[in-house]
């Protein structure tokens, strides 16, 4: 398991959850299992844990426990996965939103620029568009808003441009020509960081993960019992905001919402005032977790 995946923030973020011995939980980015494995230590004998990934390598990692129930699927579909299952309700939410290092390190995936791989990018490889398809098909204009909302790069109209100049001579369909499609706009000073916004806009394109963590967000609000807990791990600035707001206000705008005596009408009480950030000690250990940020709530 740690070889697939070192779990982040383990012990605050399963804390956080305050697991009931006999209460259900869902897991939402099962992915190598250490925070699934960490709260089934918490769980009775009559408590459930349901791990969601859309992986089916992930499959590999599930551990033999009658408690634990893994469901293939993006966590999109939450609710209707859960009902399936007989689950109108759960105890507690948790979602870790980052990369699994194996994905990193599989180069074969194509999620790092650190190698030779085919621009693949899928979480769910029976899904039917890729990084390359994105490079080599879309527009211009729709390149410049990939990289712009999903990337924030500074300047994402000269990005895609670059891509479109070197598609026409020759298709984009490897991470290395990938990078060398935009050497010509990658600034010299840290070019690390540049490749990294650059790649994590396509993945989030590639698998619509904002659209997917609204959906789960919104569905957590109708599957969360009175007093169930929603606790998440984001990895940047596009995934925190979004997780802020919603637990602020129930919405992805932030603004409360309140009743005609101007009482507050959001959703969640906050557990935490501030993001959660891993500690010195983690950092070292883990220094993939470095962006990390944990926000939790309670439901009302």
């Amino acid at each position: 398991m740690s070889r697939y995946h070192t779990p982040v923030l383990l012990e605050e973020s399963v804390g956080l959850l305050g697991i009931e011995p006999a209460g259900t939980y869902a897991d939402l980015t099962f992915g190598g299992g250490g925070h699934s494995r960490r709260i089934l230590s918490e769980l009775g004998p009559e408590g459930r844990l349901y791990g969601f990934d859309q992986d089916r390598d992930t499959r590999a990692n599930c551990p033999e426990d009658p408690r634990f129930h893994y469901v293939e699927s993006n966590f999109r579909f939450l609710r209707g996965a859960l009902r399936l299952r007989g689950v109108l309700e759960v105890d507690g939410i948790l979602a870790d939103l980052g990369v699994s290092s194996h994905h990193f390190d599989e180069l074969e995936r194509g999620f790092s620029f650190r190698g030779e791989a085919p621009l693949d990018m899928r979480m769910n490889q029976r899904g039917t568009l890729t990084a390359a398809d994105v490079v080599n098909n879309y527009t211009a204009e729709e390149l410049t808003r990939v990289l712009g909302d999903w990337g924030e790069l500074e300047t994402p109209w000269k990005v895609a441009s670059c891509l479109v100049r070197a598609r026409t001579a020759a298709p984009v369909t490897t991470t290395s020509a990938l990078v060398g499609a935009v050497k010509p706009c990658t600034p010299a000073k840290d070019p690390s960081k540049f490749l990294t916004k650059l790649f994590q806009a396509l993945r989030i394109e590639v698998n619509g993960e904002m659209e997917a963590l609204k959906m789960a967000l919104e569905q957590s609000l109708k599957v969360l019992r009175p007093g169930g807990r929603l606790v998440v791990i984001s990895y940047h600035s596009l995934e925190d905001r979004l997780v802020k707001n919603f637990l602020r206000s129930g919405n992805f705008s932030g603004e409360v919402e309140k009743d005609f005596f101007g009482r507050s009408l959001a959703p969640f009480e906050p557990l935490t005032r501030k993001a959660v950030t891993p500690s010195d000690e983690e950092l070292v250990r883990n220094p993939r977790s470095r962006s990390a940020k944990l926000r939790a709530a309670v439901k009302r």
